[in-house]
């Protein structure tokens, strides 16, 4: 059936039907944007998630530099300096690298973005404008 044909027989139609054939391409549509929201939302659960296990490394890194290995280092830099020297150099360094991996696990998060499904968005749009457009079609 050709596209005129169809506009044809749909004008041929009463107006329930109209409407109802409307309100099942609607509820379709409306499954269809459900499906591409979650989709698009679990796509960026998984990039949220990478950036909160960054944040999750740097604090345990952070608690892994207070055990043996900052001990060991505070002991070796001792033999050529201030036991109290050492001990802030040690902990200057370790909380260097803990903020680093902090600050990377931010921008990944800022990365992620808003967690709002854009492109169903936009598709929401189109559709709303496409229901309008068939609608006004419909009532000539």
């Amino acid at each position: 059936m050709s596209m005129r044909e169809g506009e044809a027989e749909k004008r041929g139609e009463s107006v329930s039907e109209l409407v109802k054939d409307l309100s099942r391409e609607v509820s379709d549509l409306v499954r269809q944007e459900i499906g591409l929201a979650r989709v698009e939302m679990m796509e960026k659960g998984k990039q949220a998630g990478t950036g909160a296990g960054m944040f999750g490394g740097a604090a345990v890194l952070g608690a892994a530099a207070v055990g043996g290995s900052m001990a060991t280092l505070i002991i070796v830099l001792d033999l050529w300096m201030p036991l109290w020297l050492a001990a802030l150099i040690t902990t200057v360094l370790y909380a260097s690298v803990a903020a680093v991996l902090a600050l990377r696990g931010r921008d990944q998060l800022k990365q992620t973005g808003a967690p709002i499904p854009e492109k169903t968005k936009e598709s929401v749009k189109e559709d709303i404008q496409w229901a309008k457009t068939r609608a006004q079609s419909n009532s000539r």
